[in-house]
């Protein structure tokens, strides 16, 4: 039986030769060429991403994060909007302007429509015995965590709601859609419902795993309706107030992100 041939080399060769790289392998660190013994990826590319390269950060700094697309919408714009919207609603009310009078009308068609106990209940939800302790559950909550500051503003934000609203209805003096009483510019329960619920969402989105803020959103929204279907606001008297919260919401939302 034939043996395998040995290589060239014996056991008792005192000279040694390098390790031959195998193909289809790459190695960790090979000599550069000009013998520098510099480490290059197997592929080619230089081990470190070149300076120049970087992506900034949102400061004008070396980053390495990539660039994300879009901004988001500054607050100052969120104040603007809702605010400049409340101010037109409030000086049509206050002047018997055509958007007034476009809202009654609306008011007089709609009046009275959907069942009577469902939308009792979602006025309802306006309540103050109903949407504070919801607001004041996840207030508690928050500063429990940590999060004390932007819990000290939604509580002055709802602390707001009624220093804001009152003084309004006084001065507007709009009468009630089914009554000769008057005071009914802003809703007061509509604006009680959007701080509460859309409040409670903001502070407790960090801690849940669903975000809450389209269900808080459809609360508000289902407290609107049923206040006008019941014929307890005209919607302009609810949609004020949703200006009128989405302001408050913001420098909460702005406190949050501080």
């Amino acid at each position: 039986m034939r043996e395998t041939p040995r290589p060239q080399a014996t056991v008792g060769d005192t000279r040694a030769e390098p390790p031959q790289p195998r193909s289809g392998r790459a190695l960790a660190h090979i000599t550069g060429v000009s013998g520098s013994g510099d480490p290059h990826r197997s592929d080619g590319r230089p081990p470190h991403t070149p300076r120049g390269a970087r992506c900034t950060g949102p400061d004008g700094r070396p980053g390495t994060s990539p660039p994300v697309p879009g901004r988001p919408v500054p607050h100052v714009l969120l104040l603007a909007l809702p605010a400049v919207l409340f101010a037109l609603i409030s000086w049509q009310v206050a002047a018997h302007g055509p958007l007034r009078g476009l809202d009654e009308r609306l008011d007089r068609a709609v009046v009275g429509h959907g069942p009577r106990q469902l939308t009792e209940f979602l006025a309802d939800l306006g309540n103050v015995q109903v949407a504070l302790p919801v607001l004041a559950v996840a207030v508690a909550y928050a500063a429990w965590r940590g999060r004390r500051l932007v819990a000290l503003a939604a509580t002055l934000a709802m602390a707001a709601v009624p220093a804001l609203v009152v003084p309004l209805k006084a001065a507007l003096d709009r009468p009630g859609p089914l009554t000769d009483a008057v005071g009914y510019y802003p809703s007061g329960h509509a604006a009680t419902a959007a701080v509460a619920y859309c409040g409670a969402a903001l502070l407790l989105a960090p801690y849940l795993r669903v975000r809450p803020m389209p269900l808080a959103v459809l609360l508000t929204v289902a407290t609107g309706a049923g206040l006008v279907l019941r014929g307890y606001h005209w919607p302009l008297d609810v949609i004020g107030s949703w200006c009128l919260s989405v302001v408050l919401l913001t420098v909460c939302h702005a406190t949050d992100r501080r």
